[in-house]
């Protein structure tokens, strides 16, 4: 097995990866919004995932640029700007008090992050 079809298999599950943890905030934060889950526990949850995610989407962002893979690179790289924007202003966790005040904007970020982690690995380059 080539190691370009190895990259391409491990890049592709990194991304149903992340797809599945933006779906998860998505979901919770819908839960939220019907009141079916509690503030504290929807920040919670949320906050678990949030620093990993953020690893995961930075080295799946490097990995690209370091096998020069560029069209994906340029995909992926906006999303992970924008979490290291996040995370230097320290606006990355998801705040209790604040939580349905930025409920919508913190939706509408997660449905934008999903729309471009679909355009993940099969996408060729």
């Amino acid at each position: 097995m080539s190691m370009d079809l190895f990259f391409w298999i491990i890049a592709f599950l990194i991304n149903l990866a992340l797809m599945a943890s933006t779906f998860y905030q998505i979901v919770i934060l819908t839960d939220l919004e019907a009141d079916y889950i509690n503030i504290y526990d929807s920040a919670t949850s949320i906050n678990r995932i949030i620093l990993p995610e953020f690893i995961v989407q930075g080295v799946f962002c490097a990995s690209f640029l370091l096998t020069w893979h560029w069209f994906m690179f340029l995909i992926t790289v906006p999303v992970t700007c924008y979490h290291v924007m996040l995370f230097l202003k320290r606006q990355h966790l998801f705040d209790v008090t604040e939580a349905f005040r930025f409920l919508n904007a913190e939706k509408k970020f997660r449905l934008i992050k999903l729309g471009d982690t679909t355009s993940g690995p099969w996408t060729g380059n």
